[in-house]
């Protein structure tokens, strides 16, 4: 099997929800929001932020600035305070001199994911960034890891890791799509179901140690 993993980034190399809780927080004082708004405010964000959530989120609370606006005011915000582990950008580091080649599939707004891995340090450590918008396939689907692995100039069909939080995007897509995978639990068990991922770490950094010692 090839040296290639691939790695999710929101919420695996970066965090995104404490991230989305803040910025919940502070776009409702700004914007005068009752506090009964903020579950439905972060599901819209959550389940797929991109322009066109925020003219839903315009109309929905009838603010005045446009979307463009209310996006743009969003990206910076999101992709100020995010910041990768010393530990993990070393082990990313760690990785590509021990030969693998390293990608990120992410489901997301290229904008924003590329500014996220740019402003973290982690663009200086990985060989492609493969974005759902850009890929036009968003995980689970087998496309999004496939074109992650051909930008590291692989073929996916000769094996690799996915290594992420997400159960169905993740590991269950990762795993449909030929590769084995790391689950990052966060300290939750697993799910069930008629998948498993190979192995399960806390966080990413255990998941590289793993990568570099054990999973080849």
């Amino acid at each position: 099997m090839q040296r290639l993993v691939i790695f999710d980034l929101d919420d695996t190399l970066v965090d995104r929800q404490g991230s989305l809780t803040d910025w919940v927080s502070a776009f409702s004082t700004h914007h005068a929001l009752d506090e009964k708004d903020r579950p439905d405010l972060l599901q819209f964000v959550r389940e797929r932020a991109c322009p066109a959530t925020f003219e839903t989120i315009r109309k929905q609370y009838g603010l005045a600035p446009s979307s463009t606006t209310l996006w743009r005011d969003y990206v910076t915000y999101m992709v100020r305070p995010v910041t990768c582990p010393p530990a993990a950008l070393e082990g990313l580091s760690k990785l590509r001199r021990a030969g693998w080649k390293i990608a990120i599939a992410t489901n997301g707004d290229t904008q924003i994911q590329t500014a996220k891995v740019t402003g973290s340090g982690i663009a200086d450590h990985i060989d492609a960034v493969c974005t759902s918008e850009a890929a036009g396939a968003r995980k689970p689907e087998a496309a999004i890891f496939a074109k992650a692995a051909a930008a590291c100039g692989t073929d996916l069909a000769q094996g690799g890791w996915m290594v992420g939080d997400g159960v169905e995007t993740d590991v269950r897509g990762g795993s449909a799509a030929g590769l084995r995978t790391i689950w990052i639990s966060a300290g939750k068990p697993w799910p069930g179901g008629d998948v498993a991922p190979d192995r399960v770490t806390t966080y990413v950094q255990q998941a590289i140690d793993l990568l570099l010692t054990e999973a080849y």
